[in-house]
């Protein structure tokens, strides 16, 4: 069936790219030479006491055991050098940057803890409502389990809990690097790997629905709390840009213009697209309810049905398309740290709607 397409006003495009030297022994040893075994040495040749001391310390250190004059001769070095100083204070800066950078780590990894944490009742509030509703299935054999079990979703639910895991790790980099000073490439490199990410995601959808495209619509792959916002096996676009443009630095006019243009954009693309569902889906009612009263046979109704389900594989394509170029529109429009705060505030909003499914989940189980 055809569908409205698409036009997105091209916004405008904002910039965003943009030795030591080591010091040796010194000092030569010296030796008095003493003939004829005479050992009552003459007064013109007695060595002076201080002349005595130095002739001992050069000796000394001829065999390695005087440090001293070689310490502060390396003291007298480093005060004529104020090149070494400056290198060891590069050197004290660069351990304290390190320190830092571990304390940082520490508390990402704590984090990471946690939010691993909050998958994992999330997980299992997802097991015991798809517990529920394959007990429960027509489809099911006396013990409660699917004889019918798809291989593709199984595939996809696996996928997709990496893919979560993979965005609570995206998001405390981007937690990170914003409260922080880090330099605009490694800036960009975070936010072009959140936008794969979420493409990721779409390819994922798009081969999942080719498996059940009802499970991917109605959005059972999700938590309760994101299946209340539901559109289409996913987010709906135009809602989403209401959410994020609290939590952009100040936009400029034309950057504003761009926001409304791509809106007003989304929401005729959106509109376009739920006509073309509710078309089909009077259609398929008329499909179904076709045919004799009382005849038993159903087959002619379930094939002219099932013929046009295939219509539904690709209203979840390009609802998914139409997300993929939102994303891609803000990209263009906002600066690097603008984008990357627009993903943060992307990612923070869906784990707070996982957050209140776990929580709505464990309110139930509290006694009365």
């Amino acid at each position: 069936m055809n569908s409205t397409s698409t036009h997105f006003v091209p916004p405008r495009r904002v910039g965003i790219y943009e030795p030591l030297h080591q010091m040796g022994m010194w000092g030569d040893s010296f030796k008095s030479n003493i003939t004829n075994g005479n050992m009552n040495t003459p007064s013109h040749i007695i060595i002076p006491n201080n002349q005595k001391l130095d002739n001992n310390l050069s000796e000394d250190t001829s065999h390695g055991t005087a440090g001293t004059p070689h310490m502060f001769d390396q003291e007298a070095s480093t005060s004529r050098n104020p090149d070494k100083i400056q290198r060891r204070l590069a050197q004290n800066r660069e351990a304290a940057r390190k320190s830092r950078l571990r304390k940082k780590a520490y508390v990402q990894q704590l984090e990471t803890s946690r939010l691993k944490l909050i998958q994992l009742e999330q997980e299992l509030d997802r097991a015991r409502q798809q517990g529920f509703y394959v007990g429960n299935g027509i489809d099911t054999n006396p013990l409660g389990f699917s004889e019918t079990m798809n291989p593709g979703i199984a595939a996809f639910e696996m996928e997709y809990g990496h893919w979560v895991e993979e965005q609570n790790r995206q998001i405390c980099e981007l937690r990170t690097v914003l409260h922080g000073h880090v330099n605009d490439i490694e800036l960009r490199m975070l936010v072009e790997n959140a936008m794969k990410h979420y493409f990721e995601l779409f390819k994922m959808k798009s081969t999942a629905a080719k498996a059940d495209v009802f499970f991917v619509m109605s959005g059972m792959w999700k938590t309760s709390a994101e299946r209340f916002f539901i559109w289409i096996g996913g987010f709906r676009p135009s809602d989403l840009l209401k959410v994020l443009l609290p939590h952009f630095d100040v936009l400029t006019d034309q950057q504003i213009l761009d926001v409304c243009s791509l809106r007003q954009s989304c929401q005729q693309a959106e509109d376009a697209l739920t006509q073309g569902m509710e078309k089909l889906q009077h259609t398929l009612a008329d499909c179904v309810a076709a045919g004799q009263l009382g005849e038993g046979s159903y087959i002619p109704q379930v094939n002219s049905a099932m013929e046009r389900l295939e219509a539904l594989v690709s209203f979840v394509n390009q609802a998914d398309h139409l997300r993929h170029e939102t994303l891609q529109q803000m990209y263009r429009i906002l600066t690097m740290r603008q984008a990357a705060r627009g993903l943060l505030a992307l990612g923070e909003y869906f784990q707070r709607l996982r957050a209140l499914s776990s929580s709505w989940a464990t309110r139930h189980r509290e006694p009365t």
